[in-house]
């Protein structure tokens, strides 16, 4: 069966919703394998969980918001 998995910062319900649903039906269409087998797993992290250029994802986007 196979498993789609992705990294998010806290999707919001709906967006959860459609990643499931337009991620399978994309993964379906490619791999020719039926929707019902598909398992689709969100890894919720927060801001400081993520690094980019040596700083936390909250402070790398704190930057460049001045």
């Amino acid at each position: 069966m196979p498993l789609i998995s992705i990294d998010a910062v806290h999707p919001t319900k709906e967006q959860k919703e459609r990643l499931i649903a337009e991620l399978t039906k994309t993964a379906s269409s490619i791999l020719g394998v039926d929707e019902k087998f598909f398992y689709v797993l969100i890894k919720e992290n927060d801001l400081d969980n993520w690094g980019v250029g040596g700083k936390t994802l909250s402070q790398f986007l704190a930057e460049q918001k001045k």
